[in-house]
């Protein structure tokens, strides 16, 4: 499999499957059937035209990106991506989950003449496909292979085991991990909160979804520091946090 490709409507099997406790397991069997309307739309992944619109911003090959929807990236968010870097020209961003997203990432920045960013994701052939996949078109970005584990007590499942991570963090995305392990896995980014630079954007993709919902409620509770709000421009909708300077 490569980020070329299409994919399924559930993300691929993991080593770190087998950290799935049992009540991890019966949050996913009890928030699958409110989830799966959300998964089938995004299936869809936006139109053929606003990728291409994509690829035109970004001076990329009409070709260059993939089938996009299910768990990928859908032209929406990419596009929000790309509109936030372009006007703040952020210096250090940090992405969980690598693929579309990295290449759209990884042009953004070059054209506005950012460093490369730092991305994680827990499969290691991944990683190295898509670094090749970004070298294929002149693009560079810092792909690390980070295990899933157990990290923080205060969140169910799972989330990237990224060593130590520098503050100043000024645009952090989220992509990952897939809700299979746990609907509110993504939860555990929080714990990273504390590199962000003042006035940094945050942004969870796939946050209409119901285990995102509750992510985004207790954040919003936890942190009054960031202001909260959800965009619904993409198929998936997205949370993005501002964080006060």
């Amino acid at each position: 499999m490569t980020s070329r490709e299409t994919t399924g409507f559930l993300p691929k099997d993991h080593a770190a499957d087998a950290h799935v406790g049992w009540t991890d397991r019966v949050a996913f069997a009890l928030f699958a059937p409110f989830t799966a309307p959300f998964l089938l739309k995004s299936l869809r992944g936006g139109s053929k035209a606003e990728k291409e619109r994509l690829c035109d911003r970004l001076g990329l090959d009409c070709d260059a990106l993939p089938n996009l929807g299910s768990w990928k990236a859908d032209t929406g968010f990419l596009h929000l991506i790309v509109d936030h870097i372009l006007e703040h020209r952020p210096r250090h961003v940090v992405e969980f989950g690598c693929g579309a997203s990295s290449l759209v990432i990884a042009a953004a920045l070059k054209k506005a003449g950012c460093p490369p960013h730092l991305s994680f994701d827990q499969h290691a052939e991944f990683v190295e496909k898509t670094k090749d996949w970004l070298h294929e078109h002149g693009l560079h970005a810092d792909i690390r292979h980070a295990a899933l584990k157990p990290i923080d007590d205060e969140w169910p499942g799972l989330f990237y085991d990224t060593g130590p991570l520098e503050d100043g963090v000024d645009m952090m995305i989220i992509d990952g991990p897939p809700w299979t392990i746990n609907p509110m896995t993504r939860g555990g980014a929080e714990r990273l909160f504390g590199h962000l630079a003042p006035g940094a954007t945050l942004f969870l993709d796939d946050a209409s979804r119901p285990g995102e919902r509750l992510v985004a409620r207790r954040w919003k509770k936890a942190h009054p520091e960031i202001d909260f709000h959800l965009w619904k421009g993409g198929e998936k909708g997205t949370l993005v946090g501002r964080k006060k300077a």
